[in-house]
């Protein structure tokens, strides 16, 4: 069999994104922190970029005078300041008014396309780990500075304790088997054959390793170096003033009658530990008011700075949804740089140059745009969820992605992006636009009830509840019936585990 080589032409299709969309749809999916860290890294990197009031121009010169007919033509600005950044949704169906004092001049298109349903090109962004610079000095201080471990707080304690070397290296020992919550993870006998082998001469003995313990028992927060829950619980006891009233109980219930309180069985508590049901009722508080997780008191995590995007705000009757203005710095092209490119040269320099600016001119659009895409979702979002904004949760309504998609009129995927790490701040608090999107559960009457607002009845359901005899998830399931909302019992469950509220048997208290 011969091959022969031959040349066929074919015409087909296909769809390439410009790194100008590319930039675009970056832009539209990071967070409000990576996006100031974003125009920052532009500022420093492009020469035509620059933010206005860091703008240090010569107080006079030919330069100016000869680039004022130039800087009209050459120079954009995206300002927000000078734009209308706000949008009542009753009023403007067709999304925001875009307005602003100069435009982008050269050929680039009005709308700067950015939607697209190719989820392959970029993936979510990264959660946020940068903080934008701090103007208070001692602010900055205070965020910037290293968090204290649970590790660092008793380290810092053992240096101010007096011991001699040899309890120090026990000491030490027992301090790596401290875990996050406080407690002591290996017992202590194997603590004690750990440091065996390094002594010689004078054999470690176990009761020297017992009272390093004990000793470390008093650190901060009390409870820790604990081998388990009682014990932990009659350390903090026994660090209580003598005449504090019950303590004498509260130690006998936590030492003999522990599995029983941990159980709810107050009928055998009362009967073995012999004491009255407002009696018990007192120790109960005073145990309840103990730490079983001592660690947890040593704040270990960064704070979680959070930046709301959008601003919505009620003004004459109608809710009005506004952009943040703090959510990026102003920036524009330079004037006098601008200034300097020259039509007809082809140099190295002014090439350089006449790129730089029209990277810089893209870049300003591409922020004009996540804006205005950020605007326009947010605004159909606060027009769907009124009722979220005047009564509540139990008023939230059912809203998925291709609802808002076929609103705006752009892709699912771009309806994600915008609504991943951006956040609404509005006069219930502050809500990632994701809040705003919930399954349905159809109801008796053929309408549709979000489960966002189910989790709210059933929180409510489960506050108002008797303490002596709190409600079972079938019974939520009931009255839930009884109001129309059709919903099973193992989907009353998962929503109550989802809230971290405990099961019914967990949640039975002594009135």
């Amino acid at each position: 069999m011969v091959m022969k080589a031959s040349l066929q032409l074919k015409m087909g299709q296909s769809l390439t994104m410009t790194p100008q969309l590319q930039q675009a749809i970056r832009l539209l999916q990071l967070s409000t922190l990576d996006l100031q860290q974003e125009i920052q890294q532009a500022l420093e990197s492009n020469p035509m970029l620059e933010n206005p009031e860091d703008d240090d121009l010569p107080e006079s010169g030919d330069t100016d005078n000869n680039a004022q007919d130039d800087q009209t033509e050459s120079s954009a600005e995206y300002d927000e300041s000078s734009a209308d950044v706000s949008t009542d949704w009753d009023e403007n169906e067709n999304g925001p008014d875009w307005s602003s004092e100069n435009e982008i001049p050269d050929a680039i298109p009005d709308d700067l396309p950015v939607d697209t349903a190719w989820d392959d090109i970029y993936q979510s962004a990264p959660a946020a780990a940068s903080k934008g610079d701090d103007e208070n000095e001692s602010d900055f201080e205070t965020r910037n500075s290293p968090t204290e471990t649970l590790r660092d707080h008793l380290e810092w304690q053992l240096n101010l304790t007096p011991m001699n070397e040899r309890d120090s290296a026990i000491a030490h020992a027992l301090m790596d088997a401290v875990d996050e919550r406080g407690y002591l993870t290996s017992p202590i006998e194997e603590i004690y054959s750990g440091l065996q082998d390094d002594t010689e001469e004078d054999p470690l003995e176990l009761d020297e390793v017992e009272a390093v313990m004990h000793r470390l028992q008093h650190f901060d927060p009390p409870g820790v170096f604990a081998r388990d829950l009682q014990e932990c619980l009659l350390i903090q006891l026994n660090q209580l003033p003598p005449d504090t009233p019950w303590l004498r109980q509260a130690r006998l219930v936590v030492t003999q009658f522990l599995h029983l309180l941990g159980n709810r069985d107050y009928a055998q508590l009362l009967r073995r530990s012999r004491l009255k049901e407002d009696q018990l009722r007192d120790v109960l508080a005073l145990i309840t008011s103990l730490n079983p997780r001592p660690g947890d008191v040593v704040d270990r995590t960064e704070p979680d700075y959070v930046i709301p995007d959008v601003i919505v705000r009620k003004h004459e009757g109608r809710w009005r949804v506004e952009l943040n203005p703090e959510i990026a710095p102003r920036i524009r092209v330079n004037a006098s740089y601008a200034s300097l490119i020259r039509r007809a040269d082809s140099s190295a320099d002014n090439t350089y140059l006449r790129d730089q600016l029209q990277e810089a001119k893209w870049f300003i659009k591409s922020l004009q745009s996540r804006n205005e895409t950020l605007l326009k979702v947010a605004t159909r979002i606060v027009e769907h969820q009124q009722g979220f904004l005047d009564l509540g949760d139990e008023a939230m309504k059912p809203l998925i992605l291709s609802d808002i998609a076929q609103a705006v009129e752009m892709h699912e995927s771009t309806i994600s992006r915008v609504t991943t790490q951006k956040y609404m701040h509005t006069p219930r608090g502050i809500f990632e636009l994701k809040y705003f999107f919930s399954s349905h559960v159809s109801t008796a009457e053929g309408g549709e009830c979000s489960s966002t607002a189910i989790r709210a009845m059933i929180k409510k359901l489960i506050a108002e509840e008797t303490p002596k005899k709190p409600l079972s998830d079938s019974k939520i399931a009931a009255m839930l019936g009884e109001q129309g909302i059709n919903v099973a019992r193992r989907t009353v469950a998962k929503y109550r585990e989802a809230m971290h509220i405990p099961p019914s048997n967990e949640r039975k208290r002594l009135v």
